[in-house]
């Protein structure tokens, strides 16, 4: 989203929310997660701790920040956007949407993120309870879009197939440095989701 469309209070927020996160990222990746003190991080973007926590619940929430701007994004659209055949093709229509409005730095941020993930158990750990999280998000919303029971399996099921094609995706992607940058992701996201017919009737 365009910050100046915003009313001002909210986009020193957004700015404030920004200056931590990419500051964060950068001071993790640089010096380590658990040597870089929430001190550091609130003296180098110039703010209180109080600012720090209305802004972000922990530093492992700061540190996975580039993925919150993604799905949060993910979830306003699944609100809003048409549904109309499988629940898995909307799923991947919304996660091209979320894509095509981060911002052009994105790309390399979640890189670094997925990077620090890898070194970090903590971080891992807090990345994997957000998947879950979303997921039941997702659930949640689609639940209430379609009229279905939120506790319904195939619905569930469907989301979990999604989050799967997501995860394969980027980990290739990352794994692979990125490659192609962000229509390199995009691809690889069209190609795990045309996949899912023919893995779930994988058989011996």
């Amino acid at each position: 989203m365009d910050l100046r469309e915003l009313p001002l209070r909210e986009r020193k927020k957004a700015r404030t929310r920004q200056a931590l996160a990419e500051t964060a990222l950068r001071l993790f990746t640089e010096k380590g997660f658990e040597a870089t003190t929430l001190d550091e991080l609130v003296d180098a973007v110039e703010v209180s701790k109080r600012t720090f926590f209305r802004t972000f619940p922990s530093k492992e929430d700061v540190a996975l920040a580039t993925d919150n701007e993604l799905w949060s994004v993910f979830l306003a659209e699944v609100a809003v956007m048409e549904i109309r055949g499988p629940v898995t093709a909307a799923f991947l229509t919304a996660v091209r949407t979320a894509l095509g409005r981060m911002d052009d730095g994105w790309a390399e941020r979640f890189l670094a993120t997925r990077a620090l993930c890898a070194r970090v158990p903590a971080v891992e750990a807090h990345s994997l309870r957000y998947c879950n999280d979303t997921t039941r998000a997702a659930v949640e919303r689609l639940a209430a879009r379609l009229g279905r029971d939120r506790g319904d399996v195939s619905l569930s099921l469907a989301v979990e197939i999604s989050i799967a094609a997501w995860r394969h995706a980027a980990l290739t992607w990352t794994d692979d440095g990125g490659e192609g940058g962000l229509p390199g992701l995009l691809d690889r996201l069209d190609h795990a989701f045309a996949a899912i017919p023919s893995a779930v009737t994988v058989s011996a």
